[in-house]
């Protein structure tokens, strides 16, 4: 007989979905996270699918929710645990990159702390309950509501083979332009890499950005999970798409200064080693940082943000 799907004190029988807002506390704070459980009437894997990790990276969320709104039990193998305002306090502040009762990327904190600030403390309730109870998971993301980007996945290799090969073939079938591996320097503290870590095969997803969703890009996405749903086995087949380009290595620019931010370049555009990037300056005009590419390749994503803080991503090159 199958089993009831059990999460965080709620319970689904086999065959039966559950739309449910959560009330948890975290770090001395109410949050009310919104969760979407189908337990399916077949036998088969656990996929947990999170979004909104960033706040305002808004074509994922509208996709993991519109997943969530559709997904049918009653053909499903296995079992399907989405949350997709994973940030729900950055959400409702429509705050970009960091979340705002302690000012941290949430995207950095994994595997969390229980006794840390709140973004440490989420962390930590997020990894133990949504990501490693999963046998496969997926991070979907874009760029946020200052970046443009190239649509792309990612996976981290850990150097266990069956975990490195599942989450490799999960992101082939997701099907999105690029591929890219995961550095574990760029990405220390996040989602996939810690899942990876813990023996979860774990794919991270991007597209969209500047705080813009439009059904084409929500589609984009929510077209990559049913594809990965039926690579898992949990779904009907669905048709295939061309296999993604790898990249095998990328180089994040950042900023050196507070100031105003000048690129030379657009996402999308490929460069070569020494080509002008751009520039930071002052509001004086005085250039503070001129940018050079470290690498050929193309420009994944890009900020389009004329405002610009020291330590703030510039853009990212990949090749």
């Amino acid at each position: 007989m199958k089993d009831n799907l059990e999460f965080a004190g709620l319970t689904v029988e086999p065959g039966q979905s559950l739309r449910e807002m959560l009330p948890i506390r975290v770090a001395g704070v109410n949050v009310s996270l919104p969760v979407f459980l189908i337990n399916g009437a077949g036998t088969g894997p656990t996929l947990c699918i999170t979004a909104g990790i960033h706040g305002s990276e808004y074509p994922c969320v509208e996709s993991a929710l519109r997943l969530g709104q559709t997904l049918d039990p009653a053909t499903l193998q296995g079992q399907v645990i989405i949350v997709p305002i994973a940030n729900p306090v950055a959400f409702a502040a429509r705050s970009i990159y960091v979340t705002p009762p302690d000012g941290k990327n949430l995207n950095r904190q994994f595997p969390g702390n229980s006794q840390g600030t709140f973004s440490q403390a989420l962390a930590y309730w997020l990894f133990n309950n949504v990501i490693r109870r999963g046998d496969y998971y997926i991070d979907l993301h874009g760029g946020d509501m200052i970046e443009a980007l190239l649509p792309f996945g990612s996976y981290f290799q850990t150097g266990n083979d069956k975990v490195d090969r599942a989450a490799e073939g999960m992101a082939k079938s997701f099907g999105l332009p690029y591929l890219v591996l995961s550095d574990r320097k760029a990405i220390a503290g996040a989602t996939h890499m810690e899942a990876a870590e813990a023996g979860v095969p774990a794919i991270l997803e991007e597209a969209g950005g500047q705080g813009v969703w439009d059904d084409e890009t929500v589609q984009i996405l929510t077209d990559g999970l049913h594809r990965v749903l039926a690579h898992l086995e949990m779904t009907a087949p669905v048709p295939a798409v061309s296999e993604p380009k790898r990249l095998e290595a990328w180089s994040w620019l950042r900023s050196e200064h507070n100031g105003v931010y000048y690129p030379a370049v657009k996402v999308g555009e490929h460069v070569t080693v020494g080509q002008d990037l751009g520039r930071v300056a002052d509001v004086f005009g005085n250039t503070l940082q001129s940018l050079q590419a470290p690498r050929n390749g193309v420009v994944l994503f890009l900020v389009t943000s004329l405002a610009m803080n020291s330590g703030d991503p510039l853009l990212a090159i990949a090749e």
